[in-house]
């Protein structure tokens, strides 16, 4: 890492508070008229100087953000040295990915441009992420791999790293391994905040704990980004290429379509950022870490960063079906909420 890098940093501030968070309902599960389900969890939306524009339940709390971390995490690789990668291998850095040919060819390629095979993946094997390819994979009669695990890309351009710097890489995981320090100090850099805990994510990779406050600020300043810089540079293959982001099909991919220049990367146990070129960004979490309530949270609260509710309406909602046909939906609650007789 260059002197100029390091010295550009901002200070961070304290850890967040490692506590149970209050969350609160965030959204509506409603069948024929009646409440059926409550999910709960936290929101905040900032706006363009940075400040809170609104907040639901609890956004200082410490909590773990999954895979939505992955494009600072992006970000930290091409400060500690990544060599140079194309806007798609530089988006499948950041993904989530759902192991189509296309993701797995990408990750293969990165892992050549190292000099390296799948063989040196630490990441823990899984079949493919999206439903149809873990299909196919499975008529194929295929098992688990490395290269299919969603994180491939972020591994192997962790390998890439550690190899253009001279760092060991069969320890390119422990959390006292040069790399995963420089990936500590710029999430610490970007969310402005000290990391609270270091744990291991599902796919075997340190995890830092931040606030959905902080993340969501690192999600804005990726999103304001100068072209030329790590941040604009991951910003950018990110919009540019958000199927190898995600997958075809997965809602992430189709926010970003729909809303122009939108930064968006979602992550397990109900957690999303997305984030505007002015700086607007929202975060969510799910305090029960299911799926379902992740997207029309998020709407609502990209709506009251002033994204047209129209172009929003696709993710607004999810029908409850009762005999074949929709009775109802789950959609945005409380202060969130479009219509105060859905609150």
């Amino acid at each position: 890492m260059s002197q100029s890098s390091t010295l550009s940093r901002r200070a961070p501030k304290a850890p967040p508070e490692v506590r149970e968070p209050a969350h609160v309902p965030v959204a509506h599960v409603r069948r024929g008229g009646i409440v059926e389900g409550v999910h709960h969890g936290s929101v905040v939306v900032l706006a363009a100087d940075g400040s809170v524009a609104f907040q639901a339940g609890d956004i200082e709390a410490a909590c773990y953000p999954r895979s939505a971390l992955k494009p600072v995490q992006a970000v930290g690789l091409l400060r500690a040295g990544l060599p140079p990668l194309d806007d798609e291998a530089l988006a499948l850095v950041a993904a989530s990915h759902s192991g189509t040919e296309r993701h797995l060819a990408t990750a293969r390629r990165i892992l050549d441009a190292a000099g390296l095979t799948e063989d040196a993946l630490r990441n823990a094997p899984d079949l493919p992420y999206g439903s149809a390819e873990r299909d196919e994979w499975l008529r194929r009669g295929l098992g688990p791999t490395r290269l299919a695990q969603n994180c491939s890309g972020k591994h192997a351009a962790m390998l890439f790293t550690a190899r253009a710097r001279g760092w060991p890489l069969d320890t390119y995981l422990d959390p006292g391994h040069p790399l995963q320090g420089e990936l500590a100090a710029t999430v610490e850099d970007l969310t402005g905040q000290g990391i609270a805990r270091v744990t291991v994510d599902g796919c075997g990779a340190p995890l830092f704990a931040v606030s959905l406050h902080g993340l969501t600020r690192a999600a804005a300043r990726l999103a304001t980004a100068a072209p030329d810089t790590p941040e604009g540079r991951v910003a950018h293959a990110m919009r540019t290429h958000p199927e190898l982001v995600s997958g075809p099909g997965r809602d992430v991919a189709r926010l970003v379509h729909a809303v122009p220049g939108l930064l968006a990367k979602d992550g397990f146990e109900g957690v999303q950022i997305a984030a505007l070129p002015d700086g607007r960004a929202v975060g969510v979490k799910i305090a029960d870490g299911g799926d379902r309530a992740r997207m029309p949270v998020t709407a609502a609260a990209l709506a009251r960063c002033g994204v047209d509710p129209e172009v929003l309406a696709p993710f607004a909602a999810t029908p409850v079906i009762g005999g074949g046909a929709p009775v109802g939906e789950l959609r945005a609650a409380g202060a969130l909420a479009p219509h105060p007789a859905e609150s």
